[in-house]
């Protein structure tokens, strides 16, 4: 199963649309702390995310406590982050891989970027343009890790008939 991790999320909206993603592709959603917004039941459910309960969703205190949750994370994991030295298409995503996104206004922390430089990874774009949007970049993320594992778990054709 694919992993999401978002470290440090701050808006709803991204975050509603990254849980979709992780409904439709059957992907897990890890969420590191602190959060800028409420995930409790009743505000998921004020939120109108229907969805919600497809996406098995589990939070950290901070990144310390998701590597001791999960200390496999370290053997298999992709950082997005706008100042990789290399991008998407040179990784070899495995169907379980961690694929790691910082919090919208700054990124993945420089250290923990550092720390595994050589599994940093960008989407590429025009030099004028800051970033995309978080939850584009995970649903192009998601969906290439997907690809290369031949979509595991995912409906292989549509229901559109032929004439």
């Amino acid at each position: 199963m694919l992993n999401i991790v978002l470290v440090e999320p701050e808006i709803p909206q991204n975050c509603g649309n990254i849980a979709r993603t992780c409904a439709a592709t059957g992907s897990r959603l890890h969420l590191i702390r602190p959060l800028g917004f409420d995930i409790s039941e009743k505000a998921v459910k004020r939120a109108g995310l229907d969805y919600w309960h497809l996406v098995e969703v589990r939070d950290y205190e901070n990144l310390d406590a998701f590597f001791a949750a999960n200390p496999q994370a370290t053997q298999d994991l992709w950082l997005a982050t706008t100042k990789a030295p290399r991008d998407y298409t040179q990784a070899a995503f495995s169907e379980d891989c961690w694929l790691f996104f910082g919090k919208e206004t700054a990124g993945l922390p420089e250290d923990f970027r550092m720390a595994h430089y050589d599994r940093c990874i960008r989407l590429p774009m025009r030099k004028e343009a800051r970033s995309l949007n978080l939850s584009n970049s995970v649903a192009i993320l998601t969906y290439e890790a997907l690809r290369q594992n031949h979509f595991p778990g995912l409906a292989g054709e549509g229901e559109m008939l032929c004439k």
